[in-house]
């Protein structure tokens, strides 16, 4: 480990004298050129000096590549109209699902995981509208693996029949030097949280999460998050947490590697039968916002205010109420299946409605 950082020091210091900007991100993080062959096309999220960390839920393993990308127009007006015929002309297959969207912060530019047929890729769109597929071969990437991951195998009875290997990527963020992983794992109270140094240097095992499910008037391990996002209450890193039908809930950071097991605390019942699909965190005249997309509920705007002296949820809310964090639902914003943020004052978007294409534009931070 030692030996690792003096070597990332003495890059970092070969980069600073001849300027960062000419310094690759190869080079910069160990990452070695190699095919990589994603077994499924999950979350995604971008890390120091443009890479981009793909979520591969079926192989339990989180890759970083190089993907070398520049800008060719940065710009926060994205609108088409029929992104799946984008897709499916990149690809050369009927693009049936798009796993997860992530903009790059210093291009401007928009990745979009998508599975097609048998298929899974990864798209690059401009702002100038050129679509093109990311060259998975011969890449510089590095990779780690799950510890612990679920068996690849269905379980279950009936509806309840499933995979959880699946779900052992629901989510995925960078924040200071870390990758933080959530999703489901072997075992006993199966939620959990992974924290990764970056460059990847060691596994880890994680943490298990238990929260009080407001909307079923009890406490629950089992169900994994869905859609997170880092955020600091005062000077304590947080992860913003959304679970199926829907509790909103806080998890200290510091407490991934010290602990086998923690119950975070269920700061919003936002209403049932509903899955978050997505979430970003944004700064509006002086205040902190959550934009949360969901399958049944719409896109809300959850205020943070008092967020960090919340103590939380101790009662059941029944009949599909909500309470806790105050919020607003946006009407403006139909069908929305994915988020990304584009600027201070921007998010792209990713619709779908029933029967009709995926579509991609910008918009306003509400």
């Amino acid at each position: 480990m030692v030996r690792a950082l003096t070597f990332l020091s003495a890059i970092l210091t070969i980069c600073l004298t001849h300027h960062l900007e000419s310094c690759g991100a190869a080079e910069l993080y160990g990452l070695k050129r190699g095919d990589v062959q994603l077994k499924s096309a999950g979350s995604l999220t971008f890390g120091p000096s443009g890479v981009l960390f793909i979520g591969d839920a079926n192989a339990a393993k989180i890759y970083a590549v190089n993907t070398e990308d520049v800008a060719i127009e940065k710009t926060q007006s994205y609108e088409i109209a029929d992104l799946s015929a984008k897709l499916t002309g990149t690809v050369n297959a009927s693009a049936e699902s798009i796993g997860d969207l992530a903009v790059n912060p210093i291009t401007g530019n928009a990745f979009i995981s998508v599975t097609a047929g048998e298929k899974v890729a990864i798209v690059r769109i401009a702002g100038n509208g050129q679509v093109d597929q990311l060259d998975l071969s011969n890449i510089a990437h590095s990779s780690v693996s799950l510890p612990h991951a679920p068996e690849d195998k269905e379980v279950g009875e009936g509806r309840r029949r499933n995979n959880p290997r699946n779900n052992s990527i629901t989510d995925l963020a960078y924040t200071s030097g870390r990758v933080l992983v959530a999703g489901l794992a072997a075992g006993e109270s199966p939620s959990s949280v992974r924290e990764f140094d970056f460059p990847f240097n060691e596994n880890n095992a994680g943490m298990r999460v238990e929260i009080y499910h407001a909307a079923h008037g009890r406490s629950e391990d089992y169900a994994p998050i869905q859609t997170f996002v880092p955020f600091n209450l005062g000077e304590e890193p947080t992860l913003l947490a959304g679970y199926v039908c829907t509790p909103l809930v806080k998890i200290p950071l510091n407490q991934i590697k010290n602990r086998e097991k923690i119950t975070g605390t269920t700061v919003a019942e936002l209403g049932n039968r509903n899955r978050p699909l997505d979430m970003l965190v944004y700064e509006q005249h002086g205040k902190n916002f959550l934009l949360m997309s969901n399958s049944a509920r719409g896109v809300m705007k959850i205020s943070t205010d008092d967020l960090e002296s919340n103590k939380g949820l101790s009662e059941r809310v029944a009949n599909g109420g909500v309470a806790g964090q105050p919020y607003e639902t946006i009407a403006s914003l139909q069908g929305v299946v994915q988020l990304a943020k584009l600027s201070d004052k921007h998010a792209l978007i990713i619709q779908h409605s029933e029967g009709g294409p995926f579509a991609m534009r910008s918009v306003e931070l509400p």
